[in-house]
């Protein structure tokens, strides 16, 4: 049985999965942010937070005069972000809604969209509210499950082809511009917004 947005209703049991130290191993965090090229001083929307796995990361790339939006559906898994970031500044926690980040307009240099997209129950409106939020020339990198089975990840039929989420980010007014295959069990698709 699952909660709101997709998530098992033991979300301390979710958390851990999330935080485990053997997710490195296939999420491969720190190549992903080198690939990405995240800047010290940009400000980043990490889409789908849960308990900070990336946005941690992101925290130090960005540095102190940067800033990381850390954007989830979920109160509690808020709760738990905030305890891990322990006095980290440059973090601000955002509780989204279904269908809208709530982050200012062309607030973003890049959103990054990680094993989240297919828990959104209003994808389409979601990404283009969320494209909205990106700067002229802003980035979308996405990373969600490959569309085959996999030893992780959600059952094959939750999970959204890169080129599905292609065609909707384009109607979203964002351009695909790249794909990386470095990643065992994802896709991983950077997308920018139209100048």
């Amino acid at each position: 049985m699952t909660a709101v947005h997709g998530n098992p209703h033991d979300l301390r049991r979710l958390m851990r999965r999330q935080l485990a130290k053997t997710r490195a191993r296939w999420q491969r965090p720190e190549r992903v942010l080198r690939v990405l090229g995240v800047r010290r001083g940009a400000v980043v929307a990490d889409v789908g937070a849960g308990p900070g796995y990336f946005t941690t990361r992101l925290a130090r790339a960005v540095g102190p005069r940067g800033r990381v939006y850390a954007i989830d559906p979920e109160p509690e898994v808020l709760k738990v972000l905030v305890k891990r970031l322990d006095g980290t500044t440059n973090v601000t926690p955002v509780l989204s809604l279904d269908d809208d980040p709530l982050l200012p307009p062309a607030s973003c240099d890049l959103a990054v969209f990680v094993n989240a997209y297919h828990h959104v129950a209003n994808g389409p409106a979601f990404l283009r509210r969320l494209a909205r939020c990106l700067k002229p020339g802003g980035r979308l990198a996405a990373i969600d499950w490959a569309y085959r089975e996999t030893p992780v990840g959600p059952p094959l039929h939750r999970r959204i082809p890169p080129e599905k989420f292609e065609r909707i980010g384009r109607r979203a007014g964002l351009v695909p511009v790249a794909r990386h295959d470095f990643l065992p069990y994802q896709y991983f698709v950077v997308l920018r917004r139209a100048r």
